[in-house]
């Protein structure tokens, strides 16, 4: 674990000090702003980072925080941030971005990760493509449409 060298006393002020600062943007909103109604269309989900202006890389597509994807999804997001292992042998390959919905890049640039789908017999239609700068972007129908996952 990356804190076993940290005080306890240290770890729980920190995590005192984030529920603190969580409930209060909780209590008096975010920047004075009124969070959008229950039927709203938003492609985020209300909240701190709904709020933040999207990365330079996800301006004008559909965003999605990470903490709003599937279960499945979430899971993939761990396993590639720790680099594996990985359910499917395609898992980790170059995507080719053929369809051209995701910003042009050189081939390489893109990678693609297998979201499972309950109840699937096959890899399905999920998807999470990551970009060499750092991009994660999130698909459930087969590469027809992206959304750029806030993490």
């Amino acid at each position: 674990m990356i804190f076993r060298d940290v005080p306890r006393s240290l770890l729980r002020c920190a995590v005192w000090a984030v529920f603190l600062c969580v409930a209060l943007v909780g209590v008096t909103g975010c920047g004075g702003q009124s969070a959008a109604p229950s039927g709203s269309a938003s492609a985020s989900a209300p909240g701190p980072a709904a709020s933040a202006p999207p990365p330079a890389w996800a301006k004008g597509m559909a965003t999605v925080r990470a903490d709003a994807l599937p279960a499945q999804a979430r899971e993939v997001l761990v396993l590639i941030d720790r680099g594996g292992p990985y359910a499917y042998r395609q898992d980790g390959t170059v995507f080719g971005n053929f369809e051209k919905v995701l910003p042009r890049q050189k081939r390489g640039y893109y990678h693609e990760f297998t979201v499972k789908t309950p109840g699937e017999r096959d890899r399905g239609a999920r998807r999470i493509v990551t970009g060499e700068g750092g991009e994660f972007y999130y698909t459930d129908d087969h590469y027809d449409t992206f959304k750029a996952v806030l993490r």
